[in-house]
């Protein structure tokens, strides 16, 4: 844990919800929490299993499966 005030515990948190807000959620209107729900959902299993990073052209995924 780093120190009182620092914020790289949250950065990478802060990062992926950044990411979440800016290419799914404001660019949808949603009526209720199912369909912001489904959304979400459907968001982190893109993000996870499809979304390719630019450092090395590989999914989160792939990364994890590599390291182990």
């Amino acid at each position: 844990m780093s120190s009182k005030g620092c914020p790289y515990d949250n950065s990478s948190m802060e990062n992926f919800f950044g990411t979440l807000k800016s290419e799914c959620l404001n660019r949808m209107k949603f009526t209720d929490t199912i369909q912001l729900e489904k959304a979400v959902e459907e968001y982190v299993h893109f993000y996870n299993y499809e979304r390719i990073t630019m450092k090395n052209g590989l999914t989160p995924f792939e990364i994890r499966s590599k390291a182990t």
